[in-house]
């Protein structure tokens, strides 16, 4: 049986380590907005249905650390880092489209940038990530 103050604290930690609010949370998740209030609050307890919705949406949740605080969250350090960026990159929907030689600024003023041919950048690193969640690195020598 699970521990609903442990895994509140548990729902917690994953929403500050997303920067989500109850809110946003149960719309990613797909769950009404006073589910998540009935859960935090410990009115309700949580269903294997919203189990497997956290499953589906944070895949590196490991389930036995949601349930039971066994476990490791995220399940794969490396691979969480990537998740959360790509996460915090499909919240940006509003985005302007913008050329490869334009500049949007805060005020929606756009500016083609100078020449930087005097500066002198070295790619470090590229990542190439695919729709199924994985990605390759590929570091030049």
């Amino acid at each position: 049986m699970v521990n609903t103050d442990d895994f509140i604290k548990r729902l917690e930690k994953l929403l500050d380590y997303y920067g989500l609010t109850a809110s946003s949370f149960a719309d990613k998740v797909g769950v009404q907005r006073s589910s998540i209030s009935h859960l935090l609050s410990g009115r309700n307890k949580p269903s294997l249905d919203f189990i497997l919705k956290i499953m589906e949406v944070f895949p590196e949740v490991d389930l036995y650390w949601i349930l039971n605080g066994k476990g490791n969250f995220p399940k794969n350090e490396q691979q969480a880092n990537i998740n959360k960026t790509l996460f915090d990159t499909n919240q940006v929907s509003d985005a302007p489209e913008v050329s490869s030689t334009e500049n949007v600024y805060e005020n929606g003023n756009t500016e083609t940038p100078v020449s930087k041919s005097s500066v002198s950048s070295k790619v470090e690193k590229i990542v190439i990530f695919y729709s199924d969640g994985t990605f390759k690195e590929y570091h030049p020598e």
